[in-house]
């Protein structure tokens, strides 16, 4: 796990961009036709500010997004996709209206039908149609959960509907009117599908992911902190603010291992 320490959640968005675009390569070439990609991405607050720079290099013709292939890690249930709370409606406002990504190729969990279950199981065939992941997008919740893998969630898990814990509820209440409208469940990738991208980015920002952080990075792999499992990836970078990395007890090597990487 390559760990990454920048001064502020800007730097982070900065360099996010720099290594996401970094090794895509060619895939998001905006003079190679060829070249394809598969991306994995996630919604909240914290992966706005590389959405921004994707947008911003997009617009300056610098990358393009057109032969690329997304999936969303996961989309709220009983809310329509006209919602402005849906992560459908989060991810065309704040990234695809914005890039030349073709729309038909944009993908995020159906939950407005009767069979959830089937859903779920087409979303997964569906990536494995796609040719699996390239690159994984994550954020992380206060509890360590990834996607809406809730702690005690199995490390093989396919694809699948979730049951939200109270304190995923409290922490999301903020986008919502109040804590009653939250949904209580969501259409979420599994762990094991999120393990099955060759790459993955995480991304954490503010003293209140320190913890999970600290547990996730430091701590033992456990499904009491599903992100810890990114432990056994063998291509995870995890790019941190100073506050989010504040807990980390070998946060010096971590800066002299990046510090030496980069000579």
């Amino acid at each position: 796990m390559r760990i990454i320490v920048c001064e502020s959640a800007e730097e982070v968005a900065l360099k996010a961009a720099v290594e996401s675009i970094e090794y895509l390569g060619e895939a998001l070439s905006a003079t190679n036709p060829e070249a394809t990609c598969v991306l994995g991405l996630a919604t909240g607050s914290t992966p706005l500010g590389l959405y921004r720079e994707w947008i911003e290099r997009n617009r300056a013709g610098e990358i393009s997004f057109r032969n690329a292939t997304s999936f969303n890690l996961d989309e709220y249930c009983g809310i329509p996709a006209s919602d402005p709370q849906s992560y459908h409606t989060f991810m065309h406002e704040n990234l695809f209206r914005h890039i030349d990504i073709d729309p038909a190729k944009t993908f995020i969990p159906v939950t407005d039908g009767d069979d959830l279950t089937q859903s779920a199981e087409r979303y997964e065939a569906m990536i494995e149609e796609a040719g699996g992941i390239d690159l994984q997008i994550l954020g992380i919740g206060s509890d360590g959960h990834i996607g809406f893998n809730e702690p005690g969630s199995s490390f093989s898990s396919p694809t699948r509907v979730k049951t939200l814990t109270k304190r995923t509820r409290e922490d999301n209440a903020r986008f919502f009117p109040s804590i009653d409208h939250v949904p209580r469940t969501a259409l979420t990738m599994g762990l094991g599908t999120i393990m099955s991208a060759r790459a993955i980015l995480l991304l954490a920002t503010g003293k209140g992911k320190a913890k999970a952080i600290r547990d996730t990075v430091e701590g033992p792999i456990t499904a009491m902190v599903p992100a810890s499992i990114l432990q056994f990836h063998p291509y995870a970078t995890v790019i941190l603010d100073a506050a989010a990395a504040s807990e980390l007890s070998l946060i010096d090597y971590y800066v002299d291992a990046e510090r030496n990487r980069q000579r």
